[in-house]
Order: C-alpha cells, then sequence, then structure tokens
C-alpha cells in the first residue's frame, strides 16, 4: 500500500500549526520571566531557577496520533495532542511550585484549561510535577488565535528524577525491569525527603534573617 503524501494545503496547515505554538512559548516564555524578574524586584528572591522549552517535533505528533488510533492531521493535532508546545519551569522548593501557579492563575490572558497535580498526589512510579494546561491568546495581523500550552512545573529535584526515569524508559523502549522500578519508586522518596529537608533549611535561613532585622 503506498502511503498518501499530504496535499499542499495540509503542508501549509501544518506549518501554520507549527508556527502558531512557536509563537505560544515566545508568549508564555517572556511572561514567565517578567513574572520571575518582579518576583526577584519584590521580594529579592528567584522562585524560578530554569526554564526550559520546545515544540513538539512532527514525527513526535504523528506518533501521538497513531497510539490514539486516529489520522494524522493538523486537526486531530490540535483536538487530541495538547502538548505540542510545552514549557518546563524548575524551581528550588515545593512552595516555590503553588507560588508560580498561583501568578500564572492571575495573569488575566492566560486560561487554566486543566490542572494535574502530581505534587501533591504522585504517581504509582513517584513522578511528582504540577501540570498546567492553559489557553494563550495569539494577537496575529487578521486574527486571533488561541493555542494551548502546557506548563510543567517541578523542583529541581523532582527534575533530575523525572529526567533519570525517562532515559530509563527510553533505553528498555518502556518495558524496564522490575529491579530498575522499584530503584526508582525508592529514589522518588529520597527526592521528596530531600525536599522536605531543603525546605526546612531554608524556613531556618528565613527566621534568622528576619530576627536580624527585628534587632
Amino acid at each position: 500500500m503506498v502511503e498518501q503524501q499530504p496535499s499542499v494545503n495540509e503542508l501549509k496547515e501544518w506549518r501554520d500549526l507549527m508556527l502558531m505554538h512557536r509563537f505560544a512559548l515566545e508568549e508564555v516564555n517572556t511572561k514567565l520571566k517578567i513574572l520571575n524578574e518582579e518576583f526577584q524586584f519584590l521580594h529579592d528572591y528567584n522562585p524560578m531557577e530554569h526554564i526550559k522549552s520546545r515544540v513538539k517535533s512532527f514525527e513526535s505528533i504523528g506518533a501521538k496520533l497513531e497510539k490514539k488510533q486516529v489520522d494524522i492531521t493538523p486537526e486531530n493535532a490540535r483536538k487530541y495532542v495538547h502538548d505540542i508546545s510545552g514549557i518546563r519551569v524548575s524551581c528550588s522548593f515545593v512552595s516555590d511550585i503553588f507560588k508560580i501557579k498561583e501568578m500564572l492563575e492571575n495573569q488575566s490572558d492566560l486560561k487554566i484549561l486543566r490542572i494535574k497535580d502530581y505534587v501533591t498526589y504522585p504517581k504509582p512510579n513517584g513522578y511528582r510535577s504540577l501540570h498546567l494546561l492553559c489557553e494563550v491568546p495569539i494577537f496575529l495581523t487578521n486574527r486571533v488565535e488561541k493555542i494551548v500550552v502546557e506548563i510543567q512545573i517541578r523542583t529541581v529535584a523532582m527534575d533530575f528524577w523525572a529526567s533519570l526515569e525517562h532515559k530509563i524508559y527510553y533505553k528498555y523502549k518502556q518495558e524496564a525491569p522490575e529491579r530498575l522500578v522499584n530503584e526508582l519508586r525508592d529514589a522518588a522518596k529520597i527526592v521528596t525527603e530531600l525536599d522536605d529537608k531543603m525546605k526546612n533549611l531554608n524556613d531556618e535561613i528565613e527566621k534568622y534573617k528576619f530576627e536580624q532585622e527585628e534587632n
């Protein structure tokens, strides 16, 4: 069977779709950087350590649509793939995760469509992160496009764990040995303990600073 090649119009739709998502990333990245700098100015503290962003490749979009057993078309990509635009924000403390979430919720031009709180309620394998599905308007010369962007917020320690987990499952093609799965789950518990310890240390530092200012 000969695979049908996309038409000229469909290729144009794909290019338009990817361009819109690139614009959406630029919009949200700018917003996050402004919020971070303003927070630094007001509180002498940066809640965001690192911000990474990417637009999913055509191959990844196609693989996701195939998994959902639907045709690989721009229309289905818009309908079924909600993480074409992705931003990952890493921060020092768990409390920062919810500070950033609150700041984003207060943005009048950013609509939060869905929240998945894997920080309070981790996945069975130990994965922890806060996922926000957001809708951002892109103002073009002749129209306004509303584009969905997924924002993942996690601590540096959570991010390190998630990166290792991804490498393991990629290496073993989603079929990691039970021993490694158990080790990852144990490592996730250590990450949670580390985040708690770092929070306690930071609380002690803040308490000391407050006492020094009072005296």
